[in-house]
C-alpha cells in the first residue's frame, strides 16, 4: 500500500489546499527589472504574471487563448463549410468565365428588331 504523504506549510495547510486557494482566487505578480550603465539605461523588462484557474480568469474576462489561433484550432465543421463555400465560389468563377467568353446567341426578338433596322 502506498501512502500519499502532504507536505504541511507554515499555517498548518496542504501544499494542494494553498494551490486551490491561490487558483480558486487568483495571484498577481508584477516586478519590473532595470539594466543601467551609470545612468544610460539599457534594458527594462516589465513582468506581469498571474496565476489563476481558467473558471476565474475568464469571470475576469481574460480569454485569450479562446480566439488565439495557437491555442485553439476552428470546429472541424466550420473548416469543412468554409471549404465547400470555396469550391462554390470556384465553380461560379469558371461558369462566368465561360459564359463570357461564349458567342453571343441572337433571340428571336434582337432577330426581328435588327430586320426592322434594315428596313
Amino acid at each position: 500500500m502506498s501512502s500519499q504523504k502532504s507536505m504541511p506549510t507554515a499555517t498548518g495547510s496542504t501544499l494542494a489546499d494553498v494551490l486551490e486557494r491561490v487558483l480558486d482566487k487568483g495571484i498577481v505578480i508584477a516586478g519590473d527589472i532595470s539594466v543601467s550603465v551609470a545612468t544610460t539605461e539599457l534594458l527594462t523588462i516589465r513582468i506581469r504574471l498571474l496565476i489563476a484557474s481558467v473558471d476565474k480568469a475568464k469571470e475576469m474576462g481574460i480569454n485569450w487563448w479562446e480566439n488565439n489561433p495557437h491555442f485553439s484550432s476552428p470546429p472541424k465543421e466550420l473548416i469543412e463549410t468554409n471549404q465547400r463555400l470555396l469550391d462554390r465560389v470556384d465553380t461560379l468563377e469558371k461558369e462566368l468565365a465561360a459564359l463570357r467568353s461564349a458567342p453571343k446567341k441572337l433571340t428571336q426578338a434582337d432577330t426581328l428588331e435588327s430586320l426592322l433596322e434594315d428596313l
